[in-house]
């Protein structure tokens, strides 16, 4: 019997789990760079075994953000950006754009209330001297 995955409604779930450890991470910059094979890979990590960096590379091909060629003997594991690119999409530019019209209109407004206290004091009623 398969385990059921965890459902959610963007579908992210998987690679949101993924990202969520520091070795996963790492393990991606270090994929990042170049296509590695599993045993190469696992020597970059002398901390843990060889098994650890499998089932690490498992859960990160759960959350498709490793792809990985079998060569023969030989497995290479390949990054894949593009979930991390749908969470941006998701999360990442929509939180973004309101903050940034946000913060356009503070400054609109601030720059405004500079110049209505620039005609004030021209007039004399800015600072007392």
């Amino acid at each position: 019997m398969e385990a059921k995955r965890p459902s959610s409604i963007d579908g992210l779930d998987l690679v949101w789990r993924a990202l969520a450890n520091p070795v996963r991470r790492e393990i991606l910059d270090v994929l990042k760079v170049r296509p590695l094979p599993t045993g190469e890979l696992a020597e970059r990590f002398p901390a843990l075994s060889r098994f650890a960096v499998m089932q690490h590379l498992g859960v990160l091909e759960e959350g498709d953000l490793v792809v990985r060629q079998k060569l023969g003997r030989v497995t290479i594991n390949h990054f894949n950006p593009v979930p991390i690119q749908r969470i941006a999409d998701r999360w990442i530019d929509r939180m973004r754009k309101p903050w940034a019209e946000s913060l356009v209109d503070l400054k609109k407004e601030l720059e405004s209330g500079e110049d209505e206290g620039e005609d004030s004091e021209s007039v004399g009623l800015g600072k007392a001297g």
